[in-house]
């Protein structure tokens, strides 16, 4: 059976204590570089596939130090400090002997406690009700999934009109369809093109520094969900000197939070 690309694209082989090779995947390229989304699964992934791993994710820090090159790279995952509930890792990717990514981890036994959600998801169309774009991504790891804009998909011109706000909603899954897990939620909490794009359409050359995710979802959840669509929105908060920050929130069909995000841009003109 044949690896779903998803699958093959996060792929580590173990090559001694703490250390992980893997390679980059035409199939998840950007305009420079693997797709941010992928090279964050492939840091959970280390931690994921990690034999002194402890309970499940609750969040994931990555800092993006310089461009990830298209080929082999060694991923080292070392858990920092185990608590008896909670689990601290930090991670790195290297190439050619250089950090081109850095990262934090938290694990945890997660318990039953009362809870609630404050930011509950917006009322809008089912994803059978939203058309598919015509066009095929102008990068080949949007050709990955299968995205459906209710609301801020792809400016159509870029007049540098400023809109207002940088607001997106759309339904998201992989391409073909794969069930749901940590690995794969992370990645779809970076589907979302860049907020300066969506204010003001005009292109500019950019590239994220910083991604967090935060997991408000189990396993069980995430396996519950299956191939189905999750509704994401996203939206920038401030623009200027040099940077923007974006916060992000992926729903279930069932209106169940299952993470939210937030990552900062540089940006130039």
């Amino acid at each position: 059976m044949i690896a779903h690309p998803f699958d093959q694209a996060i792929a580590l082989t173990a090559s001694g204590e703490n250390t992980f090779t893997g390679a980059t995947s035409p199939a998840y390229a950007n305009m420079v570089g693997p797709y941010g989304g992928i090279t964050a699964a492939t840091v959970l992934n280390a931690v994921l596939q990690h034999p002194a791993l402890l309970g499940e994710p609750v969040s994931l820090t990555v800092n993006f130090c310089a461009a990830v090159a298209d080929g082999p790279f060694e991923v080292r995952a070392v858990a920092a400090r185990t608590n008896r509930s909670t689990q601290h890792w930090t991670v790195a990717i290297t190439q050619g002997g250089e950090s081109v990514v850095t990262a934090t981890v938290l694990t945890a036994v997660r318990r039953d406690t009362w809870a609630a959600v404050e930011h509950t998801m917006p009322e809008v169309p089912a994803p059978e009700d939203v058309p598919l774009p015509t066009a095929r991504g102008r990068v080949e790891w949007i050709n990955r999934y299968e995205m459906r804009f209710i609301e801020g998909g792809f400016p159509g011109v870029w007049d540098e009109r400023d809109n207002g706000h940088s607001r997106t909603r759309q339904w998201v899954r992989d391409q073909p369809p794969r069930a749901l897990d940590f690995a794969s939620l992370t990645s779809m909490a970076d589907v979302f093109s860049p907020r300066i794009w969506h204010r003001r359409a005009r292109f500019v050359p950019l590239g994220t520094v910083s991604m967090t995710v935060y997991f408000h979802a189990s396993s069980a959840l995430l396996a519950a969900n299956g191939e189905r669509h999750l509704l994401g929105q996203a939206q920038g908060q401030a623009f200027g000197q040099g940077f923007f920050d974006h916060s992000a929130q992926l729903w279930n069909q069932d209106g169940l939070l299952l993470a939210t995000s937030h990552q900062v841009v540089y940006y130039k003109e």
